[in-house]
């Protein structure tokens, strides 16, 4: 691969015009193509000729010989992905030759395996029929051209301290309108095939959005609520590749750590019907045991660590919360108690309409809540499922308060113990532990911000929000 330029930093390669794939002529007709096929699809990915809009079958062939065309002249620039392409071109031949109904295309998500050569700046060109977690919830085409996060240092602490062969730090080159969202993962669960396979090879965190995103909403938390930041971390949320660099780290920690450690379930490898302050509090235990990790990295003279303690702090406290509706959000409900925690420690004080954190005691604080849900964790395997439910639930409203009108607040005599357990998720509140005060206005002030995250990239989280 000679167009590919490796360099050590996060920011990856930087290849010759010529060798980028979103500078050649055929990308722009890839895109368009699956532009096009896009709003005919029905939301399982087929295309219904009776629907209203619907193309002629005739129309639908020519702009998917198109997409292959395009595929064909452009997979020479990314050589490691040819296997990969041909196993595409044959799954797009299928869905047409079969009159597009639901597409399967489980022969070329099987070909794609970008985990097993990771290299930092490395391109790939990806089109999937797919939804986008926290964007399109519909199984449509989408392209996209993106770059391999993995720069030395990132590879060595893999290798020989946290063991992660499935995952791929990415950053975006470009993408259809299914990326033009919230959406920050390439996850091979959301590619539509018939079956699923035996096993996943790969799962990819797009660093570059979620850090511009965190600078975004950062800066104007910061600027909100008073928040005096020591130098250097005021010099991170500045600086987008020093972000990323925090972003990939938290992430590659973050995921294996869902499979490691005391588990009394596995929430996300079997599905399973749990109240959602169960699937918060996993979340927030990777999150936090990313930050317990990083404050020993930090120890040893790792120059990214501060900043991942830093990045998951300010995105659990000040974006999490008030992002997304109120229904069950578990990723809100983490913040929300983080900053609970963290607050009736004494870490942090709101006096005066200015917020003000003992940066000395925050990583000790930190590291505290995230020993509190490792012995929930260390306990759970002793106990049945809804006894375990009910220590969960303990743990959090003893920092959250709950909706005053909440059955599972009042304990195990105010449900129908009898039922199985998954019968008695139906009892929990759309929004069980509501937004303190303190959030309400915070969320007023912010949602214009959040609401301009939508879609962002390195380089259009450049730009500041306008006042």
């Amino acid at each position: 691969m000679t167009e590919i330029l490796v360099q050590s930093g996060i920011e990856g390669a930087v290849p010759s015009a010529a060798g980028r794939v979103v500078d050649h002529p055929a990308w722009p007709v890839l895109k368009d193509a699956v532009e096009t096929i896009r709003p005919w699809q029905s939301a399982d990915g087929s295309i219904d000729f009776e629907a209203d809009g619907a193309p002629a079958k005739g129309i639908a062939e020519l702009t998917v010989d198109r997409v292959i065309s395009a595929v064909d002249e452009l997979s020479p620039l990314v050589p490691h992905d040819a296997a990969y392409h041909r196993a595409l071109v044959a799954d797009l031949r299928r869905w047409a030759e079969t009159g597009f109904q639901v597409p399967d295309f489980l022969d070329s998500l099987l070909a794609f395996q970008p985990a097993a050569h990771r290299e930092d700046g490395l391109q790939h060109l990806v089109v999937f029929p797919m939804y986008t977690q926290n964007g399109n919830p519909d199984r449509n085409f989408e392209a996209v051209v993106l770059r391999m996060v993995w720069p030395d240092w990132l590879a060595e602490l893999e290798r020989t301290r946290y063991d992660n062969p499935l995952f791929c730090g990415i950053t975006f080159e470009d993408f259809t309108a299914g990326y033009d969202t919230n959406s920050a993962v390439l996850f091979p669960e959301t590619i539509a095939v018939r079956e699923a396979p035996e096993r996943f090879s790969w799962g990819g965190i797009f660093c570059d959005r979620e850090a511009a995103r965190f600078r975004r909403v950062t800066e104007a938390a910061v600027d909100l609520l008073g928040l005096e930041l020591p130098d250097d971390i005021r010099e991170m949320v500045g600086d987008q590749d020093r972000c990323q660099q925090a972003f990939v780290l938290w992430d590659m920690v973050h995921d294996r750590t869902h499979s490691h450690g005391d588990l009394p379930f596995d929430p996300f490898m079997i599905k399973q019907r749990q109240p959602f302050w169960m699937y918060g509090l996993e979340e927030l235990r990777c999150d936090l045991t990313a930050f317990k990790e990083a404050v020993k990295l930090e120890a040893e003279g790792v120059p990214q660590a501060r900043d991942v303690q830093y990045a998951v702090l300010f995105d659990r406290m000040f974006r999490f919360p008030v992002t997304g509706d109120r229904v069950k959000n578990y990723d809100g409900l983490g913040g929300q108690l983080l900053f609970a925690y963290l607050h009736k420690h004494d870490v942090l004080r709101w006096t005066d309409n200015q917020l003000r954190i003992d940066w000395e005691r925050a990583p000790e604080i930190t590291n505290q809540l995230c020993g509190e849900i490792e012995d929930l964790y260390r306990a759970g395997i002793d106990r049945p499922k809804l006894v375990h439910w009910f220590a969960a639930y303990d743990l959090v409203s003893r920092y959250l308060a709950p909706h005053p009108g909440s059955r599972w607040a009042k304990g195990p005599e105010a449900l129908d113990t009898s039922l199985p357990p998954r019968k008695l998720v139906d009892e929990v509140l759309p929004d069980e532990f509501p937004l303190s005060m303190f959030y309400e206005a915070l969320s007023k002030k912010l949602k214009h911000v959040i609401a301009s995250t939508k879609g962002i990239t390195a380089t259009s989280g450049a730009e500041k929000v306008a006042a």
